[in-house]
């Protein structure tokens, strides 16, 4: 059975998740996720893709990019992928596949949802019960987004510099974000989106996006979604 074409376009961001295969960690100490940074930011600068938000959790990425061409993302995800597949397997001595098959990629209607996303992504730990509070957590972009700490993967969007007209002002109405619960249905959006890589908007959005990709894209699966 053919692959299911991914549904990237240019200048649009994307929010991809790659999962450890079995749902099994592939995040075991400090290095190693300082690795796979480094991986990401590398791959990022020689494909030319943007990456706004990220968080690695001790068995799934998630990233939030915008590629300059349809490749962009493919490629920065095979790059890292491949590089960091090799790093665990020497350094542990272990064979075999650590990803699980392809991973998920929904374009982001930004408008709407980037900043959602951005939040859902940075929220990730906390959902998960590992920390109380985002900046608790380390391997994520939040305390860069929220607080300025230096982090040369991140570029902002621009709906993110939208937030204010200095700095400070950006950084602290991103902080304001995170004073308000995510809304459900923005939770259960982002999620299925993600389980079937479907486009994350309403469906002018998604018509859109089948309009500049000349395919239909079908629709979202009913199930059970995952976080």
């Amino acid at each position: 059975m053919p692959r299911k074409p991914r549904m990237y376009l240019p200048g649009l961001p994307c929010h991809v998740i790659q999962r450890g295969n079995n749902r099994k960690a592939c995040f075991f100490t400090r290095q190693d996720y300082l690795f796979y940074l480094r991986c990401l930011g590398d791959a990022c600068y020689r494909y030319h893709v943007a990456v706004h938000a990220y968080v690695l959790m001790t068995n799934h990425v998630h990233l939030l990019m915008t590629p300059d061409d349809r490749e962009g993302i493919s490629r920065v995800m095979q790059s890292v992928g491949r590089r960091y597949v090799q790093y665990i397997n020497k350094e542990y001595q272990r064979c075999g596949t650590l990803w699980e098959s392809r991973h998920k990629a929904s374009v982001v209607d930004a408008e709407r949802y980037l900043l959602t996303c951005y939040r859902y992504i940075e929220l990730n730990p906390v959902a998960a019960n590992m920390v109380e509070y985002p900046g608790d957590y380390t391997w994520s972009s939040y305390q860069h987004n929220a607080f300025g700490e230096e982090n040369p993967i991140i570029t902002h969007h621009d709906l993110y510099r939208r937030l204010g007209m200095t700095e400070d002002e950006r950084r602290c109405q991103y902080r304001a974000l995170f004073t308000v619960m995510l809304a459900n249905e923005d939770i259960h959006t982002i999620r299925s989106a993600a389980r079937f890589s479907m486009p994350v908007g309403d469906g002018r959005f998604k018509l859109q996006i089948e309009r500049a990709l000349g395919s239909s894209i079908g629709q979202a699966k009913r199930g059970r979604p995952f976080r």
